[in-house]
């Protein structure tokens, strides 16, 4: 099969919280239904569930807290080289809160990727949910896309609905949300470790 992969997919994972996509990630790789390999995961904030998840799991964890830095670029520095220490390909964002200056990415150009609650480019940002049933729409959802300078710019890869219920406050619509997070990101992970995702070209 064209651009199918020899090895597992390794991945570096930013998190910088509970870390519930991470989780997805992790579940895909122990049962076997992703070709993947999680090399370290790394927070911002330290103590966060995020590390506790990767440890279980037998994966390096690593807090580098950005208020140890006196630059966006110096932290950026940091995380590139513990990235590099563990062989990563690709990164993955998965609820990390920080915007990434150019000296991360171009270090991974093409091979940073996000997910966003929310079917971008509509509500980007923080609190997509609550965004989503202030405006009133009645489909939400959520974006894995290219992570590009910007907050949640970028080319989109792929994208799931989520209906908004009358019922529904900022809980249970992230909830519900969160739930297609999970599926999106490892199905477009899949993608990516068969070839079917390939890095981005700028400008293309």
């Amino acid at each position: 099969m064209p651009g199918a992969r020899e090895n597992p997919l390794r991945l570096g994972v930013l998190v910088s919280g509970t870390g519930s996509n991470l989780q997805a990630i992790l579940d895909a790789v122990a049962t076997g239904s992703l070709a993947a390999q999680v090399t370290v995961v790394i927070s911002n904030r330290p103590g966060v569930q995020a590390l506790e998840r990767a440890r279980g799991a037998g994966v390096s964890a690593l807090t580098i807290p950005h208020k140890d830095f006196p630059s966006r670029e110096a932290f950026d520095r940091a995380l590139v080289a513990a990235l590099r220490e563990a062989n990563v390909e690709w990164i993955v964002l998965a609820g990390f809160m920080r915007v990434l200056t150019p000296e991360f990415l171009d270090a991974y150009a093409g091979r940073i990727i996000n997910i966003h609650p929310a079917l971008l480019p509509s509500f980007p940002g923080v609190d997509a949910a609550k965004q989503a049933l202030d405006y009133g729409v009645k489909i939400t959802g959520c974006s894995v896309h290219f992570v590009e300078l910007g907050v949640d710019q970028g080319k989109i890869i792929a994208q799931r609905a989520v209906p908004v219920e009358a019922e529904d406050d900022v809980a249970t619509l992230n909830a519900r949300i969160h739930a297609a997070e999970h599926e999106l990101l490892v199905s477009v992970l899949r993608d990516i470790a068969a070839g079917r995702v390939v890095p981005l070209v700028s400008g293309v």
